[in-house]
């Protein structure tokens, strides 16, 4: 019987039609929009005279261009109320479900979808969104797709599709003190580059990775996209289960049983093939930090800014101009540079695992004078815990703001902007030229990494602030 892998697994069981030498026609069983990509499929569909197929199978929320404050009064933003106002429009004519501002459950795509329980194991679930890859921490094919494929899936319930390359990468052993699933992606990216895994479906294998929450694990598969790949997949385990059982959207008795059974069978066979593999030792991981204008330029934070040694062309040309934007220089440590703003929050890193690490950080300290820290739940539903918890009452007094639900500062759609020439230490996923607004400075980082920069006012290596 032949080795198959988890990926090989879940896309054979959703092919619908091979066509010879081209794509596969691919069903996908859950559909998420928001207000962004979705207004000119459905605009097409209209012009076609075509409706919603399976109206079900898609679930709706507005997230990216959302304000954070004052969600209860009318969007301030032409654009923003208009796509807003369009995608509750589109969901009403075609009966999809909405998770609406100020709803229960409104919140960043990617954190509503597993919260829910819609996100499940076996699953093929496309949104346009490139970080749809986060879903994979479920053991589900997820992955971003553009606006005449978000109207291919409304339309038919299909896509036309490659099969993506397959690569493991497995991380071995126990991590240290103040790492994070954060660190353990950026790392990873930092090696293989941030075009690495280009044509690649990744799974991620080894104990540190089985050692992870679900939140820490839908963190390292949301930053697939981010080395290159078309997503990032971790088989389903206890853990997976566990997080799962109890949700709004998931199998109830019988029907729980039966989905848990096949849900256990979704697993790299012993000896399959991979067309790549890469091994890691999690004890050579260390709290982390990128330098640059791409999230492949990473760093351990106390480590130098890597040398033009060894460059030539136009690969030294674009790293040099990459450190000129955000005012670096080759050779240099960045420990100790003075920070502007930081931000905790997006469909990365604004789950209520990542609130409690950065409060439990802080309690009983005070934010430095020179930082803005703004803190963004990813949900209405981490936004209720956060509250719950007690933990908003520590940030506040740590001096941090805490803003409502939505992608905020992660690539500055609605006014939380980090302003030109400002440096931000973000939990986000994209340190681009300009992703947090025009002429914004960005170090990815982990929350750990954050709370310990908010409190300094500065980079700083977290398990310093940690021993005081």
């Amino acid at each position: 019987m032949e080795k198959t892998t988890l990926f090989d697994k879940i896309w054979d069981s959703h092919v619908v039609k091979s066509v010879p030498a081209g794509p596969d026609v691919f069903f996908i069983d859950k559909h998420f929009i928001h207000e962004v990509t979705s207004p000119v499929a459905f605009l097409n569909l209209e012009k076609r005279g075509i409706g919603v197929k399976y109206p079900e199978m898609t679930i709706a929320t507005p997230d990216h261009n959302v304000p954070t404050i004052d969600q209860d009064q009318t969007i301030k933003d032409k654009l923003s109320r208009m796509q807003v106002e369009r995608l509750r429009e589109n969901c009403r004519k075609h009966g999809i479900e909405l998770h609406d501002l100020g709803s229960a459950h409104h919140g960043i795509v990617h954190v509503i979808g597993p919260e829910l329980g819609v996100t499940q194991p076996g699953m093929t679930i496309v949104c346009g969104d490139s970080h749809t890859s986060t879903h994979g921490a479920f053991g589900a094919i997820a992955f971003g797709i553009g606006t005449s494929e978000v109207e291919m899936v409304l339309a038919t319930q299909c896509i036309m599709q490659s099969k993506a390359k397959k690569m493991r990468i497995s991380v071995e052993g126990e991590l240290g003190k103040g790492v994070t699933s954060k660190d353990i992606i950026l790392y990873i990216i930092s090696k293989i580059s941030a075009a690495g895994a280009t044509g690649y479906f990744v799974e991620y294998a080894g104990s540190a990775i089985r050692n992870l929450s679900m939140e820490a694990r839908m963190t390292i598969c949301n930053m697939s996209i981010e080395m290159g790949a078309r997503g990032g997949l971790i088989a389903p385990d206890e853990t997976t289960f566990n997080y799962l059982e109890g949700k709004r959207y998931t199998p109830k008795g019988e029907e729980w049983d039966k989905a848990l059974a096949y849900w256990k069978t979704l697993k790299t066979d012993e000896g399959a093939v991979f067309d790549k593999e890469y091994h890691y030792d999690a004890a050579d991981i260390e709290p982390m930090i990128t330098y640059g204008t791409n999230p492949g330029m990473g760093i351990k934070v106390v480590d130098n800014i890597p040398t033009t040694e060894g460059m030539e062309g136009s690969n030294k040309t674009s790293y040099l101009k990459s450190l000129d934007y955000m005012g670096f220089a080759p050779g240099e440590s960045v420990i100790g540079k003075l920070v502007d703003y930081v931000f905790v929050g997006s469909c990365t890193n604004g789950r209520i695992e990542d609130i409690r690490s950065v409060a439990e950080f802080v309690k009983g300290k005070r934010k430095a004078d020179n930082i803005t820290a703004w803190i963004v739940p990813g949900s209405r539903e981490v936004e209720k815990q956060a509250y719950e918890e007690g933990l908003v009452k520590i940030l506040e007094e740590a001096g941090f703001v805490l803003r409502q639900p939505g992608c905020s500062a992660c690539l500055a759609m609605n006014d939380d902007k980090i302003p030109a020439g400002k440096l931000a230490v973000s939990t986000s996923n994209r340190n681009f030229e300009g992703r947090q607004g025009p002429g914004a400075r960005t170090m990815l980082a982990s929350p750990l990494t954050v709370a310990a920069v908010a409190v300094t006012g500065k980079i700083t290596d977290p398990r310093e602030v940690f021993e005081n």
